[in-house]
């Protein structure tokens, strides 16, 4: 698994151009912008994904960003990346009943992952974190343990829940469907898989729904950016760290003036403070791989 991380705020700065690995873009109503960044670590290859979309749907205009953390293989990771937006702005609800046309998309997406896998022998699933921008309105939708995280008023917000066995209400599901959860390390669902809530594993599927929670926040002028992220950033960064100004310092000051660059800056400097950690946090986790 590799660390993704992907940041959103509004700006009316113009574009810039960066390397594959980092960033950005700007809505074409000027009233939103974004930057990226990723990297493997040092695995040899990549399973997390991120999409970025802007688009026009019935007059408005939409931005639509993911973050998909893969396990067993990049496929099911990659596949929901070419997907999942574009299922939910076809939905015919998509604007007048949107948390409908999420959860409607996340699972026909699912449907289809796990048909197109058929001819593989290896299970492969993937988490995701999506935020949806329709007017002034922000919807995150969320499966697995890649997390949405606000900034508002000054102060680090988590907008999604992360998906675990060992959660009361998730395990007690699994356990209804017939599964169990023991541990292996971590909590395991089926002693095997660390998220409860996932795209394709198959094997698994009658237990680790494609279902999302959806939380909607209305976009004000407290509401400064989102960050979506997987798993690698939030081992290492609780929500009360994100919370002094050291985590989001590059933000609110940034250097030159323009709010757009900022942001791709603040991605890349994530990726240069965890490798920093993982060589000074040596009994944790390794922040580019799988337990």
């Amino acid at each position: 698994m590799g660390y993704l991380d992907l940041a959103l705020s509004y700006s009316n700065q113009p574009p810039i151009v960066e390397a594959p690995a980092s960033g950005g873009g700007l809505s074409q109503n000027g009233k939103f912008s974004y930057g990226y960044a990723s990297s493997a670590g040092k695995r040899s290859s990549m399973e997390d994904f991120f999409e970025t979309r802007i688009d026009g749907v019935d007059g408005e205009i939409v931005g639509l960003f993911g973050v998909f953390d893969g396990h067993g293989g990049a496929r099911a990771a990659e596949y929901v990346k070419r997907h999942l937006f574009s299922n939910l702005i076809t939905h015919p609800k998509f604007i007048s009943d949107t948390k409908s046309a999420i959860t409607d998309a996340y699972n026909h997406t699912d449907s289809e992952l796990l048909k197109s896998e058929n001819s593989h022998n290896r299970d492969a699933g993937s988490t995701a974190s999506t935020a949806i921008l329709v007017g002034d309105r922000l919807l995150v939708a969320n499966v697995g343990d890649s997390r949405a995280v606000i900034s508002r008023g000054g102060n680090a917000i988590a907008v999604s829940r992360d998906h675990k066995p060992d959660q009361s209400d998730e395990r007690e599901r699994i356990e209804n469907a017939g599964g169990f959860v023991m541990w292996a390390g971590t909590w395991r669902v089926g002693g095997v898989l660390a998220v409860s809530r996932a795209f394709g594993d198959r094997l698994l599927k009658q237990y680790v729904v494609a279902d999302p929670e959806i939380r909607e926040e209305k976009i004000d002028d407290s509401l400064e950016f989102l960050i979506l992220a997987s798993d690698g950033l939030w081992d290492v960064f609780s929500n009360e760290v994100c919370e002094t100004n050291n985590f989001f310092n590059v933000v609110y000051f940034p250097i030159p003036n323009t709010l757009l660059y900022s942001l791709t800056i603040f991605c890349r400097t994530q990726l240069q403070w965890l490798r920093k950690l993982k060589t000074q946090r040596s009994q944790r986790r390794n922040l580019w791989e799988k337990q």
